[in-house]
């Protein structure tokens, strides 16, 4: 266990798993972290900026927000200005009946973390267009977000773990033939088929079904760069004496590949899954942040982003651009020290040092 002694000690990769680990937390739980469902709307409550909390009650502290309302637009300076109702506090209260949910789709609850008691509700980052609570659709849209790349790797890496064991193994016309297509899918530019492809998806698909295609688009195109590193790892791999000796027990070709050889590649794969998920979550970003991803109702980090397309959103709301964007910044680079954390604990030479 040097290498996890190695990786406790790098405060970088630490804060980036520290990260990963809350996100997929409250995305999991985003039934019980949110307020409020992603899909209802609040009446009048259209592009509400972020609900003002008064913490205190003549010196206690009793936590509460008012209903709120926009009033008519200046046609001059474009501000919609706020209409506070005072006459009804709604008091915030930890562990709150609510709507309905399902924990991971299964377990039935209907408690929230927090809420509100009364009219007044609480939106941490204001609302969209639609009324729709910001930060309670951030939290179900991280589901998609953040999933897409573990569900990605899945497909891409043992395809590209099988494809390169078996061409560097077999050698010969196999590999040549394995190479050249790898070298065909390498030379696709991956966003421009990501747009190509999802823009022939038909409209009438759900999120569901879209979330699934843009996996397995992105998969296609993601594993053979893989394939090609671990066929080079194979070729060296398979002249070691444990490979001489299964062949002469006549073990069969496919159950040493995946028995023997390919177990040990197994540093390599994990730093590249580490380093790769980034990928998915971009791509499915780039694709929902230009209308090709999922589609509204449904959210996602990307089509929320989406909003950041309208320059007066960008001045007068911003609250509806800065949050998702700053998740997938966040995420990216904690993958990113994460990945680059592994790499450094999992090099054989760092593990000697360390030693």
């Amino acid at each position: 266990m040097d290498w996890w002694k190695k990786l406790r000690k790098n405060p970088l990769a630490q804060v980036g798993a520290v990260i990963l680990m809350m996100f997929y937390i409250v995305v999991i739980g985003a039934g019980f972290f949110a307020p409020y469902s992603p899909y209802s709307s609040q009446l009048d409550g259209s592009v509400l900026p972020p609900t003002p909390i008064e913490w205190f009650d003549e010196g206690h502290f009793a936590p509460r927000v008012y209903p709120v309302t926009q009033g008519a637009t200046d046609l001059d300076t474009g501000d919609r200005p706020l209409i506070i109702d005072r006459s009804r506090p709604s008091p915030l209260r930890l562990f709150i009946q609510g709507e309905n949910y399902k924990i991971l789709g299964i377990i039935p609850a209907n408690v929230h973390l927090f809420g509100t008691e009364g009219e007044g509700r609480i939106n941490l980052l204001g609302t969209d267009r639609q009324a729709r609570d910001q930060f309670s659709r951030l939290l179900y849209g991280g589901q998609i977000s953040l999933s897409i790349g573990l569900v990605g790797i899945l497909i891409s890496f043992p395809l590209g773990m099988i494809v390169g064991g078996i061409s560097g193994y077999f050698g010969g016309w196999i590999d040549a033939i394995l190479m050249r297509l790898v070298e065909v899918l390498m030379t696709i530019p991956g966003i421009y088929l990501l747009v190509a492809l999802a823009a022939v998806i038909p409209p009438q698909l759900t999120s569901g079904q879209r979330f699934l295609l843009i996996v397995m688009i992105t998969s296609f195109i993601s594993w053979s760069g893989l394939a090609r590193v671990i066929r080079g790892q194979v070729l060296s791999l398979k002249e070691q004496p444990f490979v001489q000796a299964a062949k002469a027990m006549g073990a069969n070709p496919f159950y040493i590949i995946v028995r023997h050889v390919l177990p040990q590649t197994a540093t390599y794969v994990i730093i590249s899954a580490t380093l790769a998920i980034p990928g998915f979550i971009v791509a499915e970003s780039v694709l929902s942040l230009i209308g090709l991803g999922i589609q509204e109702p449904d959210p996602s980090w990307g089509n929320l982003l989406s909003a950041g397309t309208n320059a007066s959103i960008l001045v007068l709301q911003p609250w509806l651009v800065w949050p998702p964007a700053i998740l997938i910044i966040l995420t990216v680079l904690s993958f990113n020290l994460l990945g680059d954390g592994l790499r450094d604990a999992l090099d054989p030479r760092s593990l000697r040092e360390f030693n």
